[in-house]
């Protein structure tokens, strides 16, 4: 009920503009998670709604598997993950930009059969069976590049553009990890958003807000838990007027360690206790019986989500071993007991970072796919008051659906209801550098300062400012450790060409010069630093200019630190582009900034380089275009087995079937023949064969075929076409009679005719050709049997007719000629008065040519 009253609303809000020049624009949405992924397509004429895949299944499943040399996504890599443990990956979100020795890592090893590697950048890569490697970013670009497929399908063209939702949390680290599987994947990353802000997107679709509203979105999801406080006002929009809802981020909680694949991993944990009990196995040394059991403790938790017991049976799980086993919901709930009392806190911290109170939320809107587990939705209960429970959001879609609509916003190429956004970062950020140097031979010192702290809008710049003479690095980093296993050094910038710029100032008469660099926090929420300026006031000698300082409106003389960090901008102001000052500058604020060189390097965890990147689109493209040849032969194989089987039916009917009587014997003798040779042949080396050879085979019946075929074809056609060709020797010779008799008549008359005597002669000799040929091919067409080629084609015959046709139309289609005005009796009174000074026609009365 809600779904449908929310896409009626959609069809209203969404206003597509028609700014669309070579093709419409589209936006792909991805809402990429541990279990499942959700895609939604916004393109103008396609329907807003999630991205149905390829079972017209709405959600998708974050897997991707091989079976032997088939590879298979969503539900069908799920499926076999029993049978090829070692080729069969999933939950792999949990591995984005995640150091090998993390604790991340160490999870994941415990939920999943996958055989992990280290990668040369210090993160994670996968083995198969069969030896080969894939980074994380790779197999994640796989699912990307499917989705992308759905879509393209879809909207009938290529997308490029993607915004896809990541948890508030992530790391510059995880969200590069992201953006390099999606240009893996052939797509280009429009944005970021984290999924909780992309659920309030969702929710302020169909609602108006007139005074502000304080609510929590509660995600529990199946790699963790996490809540957002955000809030709901009128944008303003000017002189008090308010236009459109704005929403703002003002706190996030979150546990990186609870959620609905912890809940599994335990209610697998019973199951392996119950196994290990029963039949004194170690079942954790076979691969394919974890993978079973994984796959089994899904589904019994799905069941105990309603019932207070569930029977649990898995046929033969290992070792030949049936397996069965009833677990209740008590003893689900006693082996998470210890995890009970996180699943709110998340809503706890998230207020306290927004400083605010439960008192002052309106709700707390639940979402994510475990949130519909009872022993959360109790705990939440329990610490918000079920009063506060909201559920008037789609658990699973509201985010694709929130991300899709802020895609289509920020493409500019759609007209969107007026929802702006401001996000915030989740960690500290700060700026660390070593201090110049007293002496030579003294030992740096590290100064730190934090740049954007825990709560910062997306979006910010800030300057930092220095008194440095010679070139100098400086680094980014988390504040404090973001999770186990991971760096806190995020990148580091080398800032040079300093000594030289200043000296250049010096020159131009700048006072106590100082290098400044400017970080920028990102609206997906990157931190970078891309621009770095000396600068140095430098003042104007001329009349202006010292008037100006006269007034106070020069330089203040104030002593610069080493580094002072001041807010320089906001989302709403792009970032600043210095130029070069050209040699005969005036304007002294140019000639005062001089650009510098800006190098970063990332360390310890980086991103994937350019050339990386390249080589993992050959990869996928490799394997894509394997996959298409593959499906070209089985295409070529399929029709040509289909053709064969169609052959040797109609060999097989009966004498009085058209293909019996419109064949010869030692035609059909022949390709009797044939077709048996080729069915031995595809039986035998069929598999081995390549694309071309199949559709060779093919080629060569349908040579042999083809011409009795279009025997009895013809013999259809026939009387239509000689109809039709008839039909047009009638209207012609119509014509040419009604036309003559006119072109006499009009002649008499001394009226100028349509057509010329030539003319019509010109299509009488055509008609006459036409009739000619069109009584000798039939006469000949009666002398023929069946069997035979037919002697006059009907594609022949209308391509005749329609000769005829178009000679007969550029006649019958001119238009009449304008009859010539007759001269009145006052124009020849007045022709016959010129040059003189009588005026004419003044008292004449009309003669009859006027009237």
């Amino acid at each position: 009920m809600h779904q449908l009253s929310f896409r009626r609303v959609i069809s209203l809000v969404i206003l597509f503009a028609a700014l669309f020049e070579s093709s419409f624009a589209a936006v792909l949405a991805i809402d990429y998670g541990s279990d499942w992924i959700k895609a939604s397509l916004m393109k103008p004429g396609v329907p807003f709604d999630v991205l149905l895949n390829k079972d017209s299944k709405r959600k998708i499943q974050s897997s991707v598997a091989w079976k032997k040399d088939d590879r298979l996504f969503s539900t069908d890599a799920a499926n076999i993950a029993s049978r090829f443990p070692s080729d069969s990956f999933s939950s792999l979100k949990y591995l984005q930009g995640a150091p090998y020795d993390s604790d991340v890592v160490s999870y994941f090893t415990s939920i999943s059969t996958a055989e992990i590697l280290k990668s040369s950048r210090g993160t994670v890569a996968l083995k198969q069976s069969d030896g080969t490697e894939w980074n994380s970013e790779e197999l994640i670009a796989m699912q990307f590049a499917y989705i992308k497929s759905l879509a393209d399908d879809l909207g009938g063209e290529p997308v490029t553009d993607v915004i896809v939702t990541v948890p508030p949390y992530y790391t510059q680290f995880e969200r590069d990890a992201v953006a390099d599987a999606v240009e893996v994947a052939g797509l280009r990353t429009l944005a970021l958003i984290n999924d909780g802000t992309a659920v309030a997107i969702n929710y302020a679709m169909t609602r108006t807000f007139t005074v502000p509203e304080y609510h929590v979105i509660y995600d529990a999801g199946a790699s963790s838990t996490r809540a957002t406080v955000v809030s709901f006002a009128p944008a303003e929009e000017g002189k008090g007027k308010s236009s459109g809802t704005q929403i703002s981020v003002l706190g996030v909680g979150y546990d990186r360690a609870t959620g609905g694949t912890e809940l599994d991993r335990r209610l697998r944990e019973i199951l392996i206790d119950n196994f290990t009990s029963k039949h004194k196995r170690d079942i954790r040394k076979d691969k394919r019986g974890m993978a079973k059991l994984w796959k089994e403790a899904g589904r019994v938790k799905a069941i105990l989500s309603a019932n207070s017991d569930a029977m649990s049976t898995v046929e033969s799980v290992a070792f030949d071993i049936d397996f069965k086993a009833k677990v209740t919901r008590a003893e689900f709930e006693r082996a998470c007991l210890d995890l009970q009392g996180r699943f709110a806190r998340p809503i706890d911290d998230a207020l306290a970072r927004a400083r605010l109170t439960l008192s002052d939320i309106t709700s707390v809107i639940l979402t994510g796919g475990a949130s519909r587990t009872p022993m959360i939705q109790t705990a939440v209960k329990a610490a918000v008051g079920e009063e506060r429970i909201a559920l008037n959001v789609n658990a699973d879609e509201a985010a694709v659906l929130g991300a899709a609509l802020h895609g289509a916003a920020l493409s500019r190429q759609f007209k969107t209801k007026d929802i702006r956004v401001s996000d915030i970062i989740a960690h500290d950020v700060q700026a660390s550098y070593f201090a110049t140097a007293p002496t030579p031979s003294a030992k740096p010192r590290t100064i730190s300062t934090l740049i954007f702290p825990e709560g910062t809008k997306h979006g910010t710049r800030k300057t930092l400012t220095f008194k440095r003479k010679e070139d100098f690095a400086l680094w980014l980093d988390y504040k404090n450790i973001v999770f186990p296993g991971f760096p806190k050094e995020i990148l580091e910038v080398q800032i040079s060409g300093v000594a030289e710029a200043l000296g250049n100032l010096t020159e131009r008469g700048a006072v106590d010069p100082v290098i400044k660099a400017t970080v920028t926090l990102s609206e997906s929420g990157f931190v970078s630093i891309k621009e770095a300026v000396a600068f140095g006031e430098i003042k104007d000698e001329s009349l202006t200019g010292r008037l100006k300082n006269l007034f106070g409106g020069g330089s203040t003389g104030e002593q610069v630190p080493e580094s002072v960090p001041s807010a320089e901008g906001s989302a709403a102001e792009p970032a600043s582009t210095v130029k070069p000052p050209s040699k005969d500058a005036k304007d002294f604020k140019d000639r005062s900034t001089i650009p510098l060189t800006v190098s970063t390097s990332f360390a310890p965890v980086p991103p994937m380089t350019v050339a990386e990147k390249k080589a993992g689109r050959e990869k996928l493209r490799a394997i894509d275009n394997k996959e298409a040849a593959k499906v070209r032969k089985e295409e070529a194989r399929n029709t040509l087995e289909g053709y064969l089987y169609r052959l040797r039916d109609l060999l097989d009917d009966g004498p009085e079937t058209p293909f019996k009587k419109c064949s010869k014997a030692s035609e059909r003798e022949v390709l009797s023949k044939e077709v048996k040779n080729t069915i031995s042949w595809l039986h035998d080396e069929g598999e081995q064969a390549d694309t071309a050879q199949l559709w060779g085979k093919r080629t060569m019946l349908e040579l042999l075929e083809k011409p009795i075929t279009h025997r009895y074809k013809e013999i259809e056609a026939f009387p239509q076409a000689l109809n039709t060709s008839q039909m047009w020797n009638w209207s012609t010779r119509l014509f040419l009679t009604e036309a003559r008799d006119n072109l006499t008549a009009e002649a008499k008359a001394g009226v100028q005719s349509r057509w010329t005597k030539e003319e019509l002669d010109a299509l009488e000799v055509t008609l006459k050709e036409h009739e000619v040929w069109l009584n000798d091919g039939v006469e000949k067409q009666k002398k023929m049997k069946m069997n035979d080629d037919p002697a006059i084609t009907t594609a022949e015959m209308k391509t005749r007719a329609k000769a005829l046709e178009q000679h007969l139309q550029r006649l019958v289609k001119r238009k009449a000629p304008k009859p010539k005005k007759a001269k009145t009796t006052a124009e020849t009174n007045g022709s016959s008065n010129a040059g003189t000074d009588e005026p004419t026609g003044s008292n004449k009365q009309p003669g009859h040519d006027e009237l």
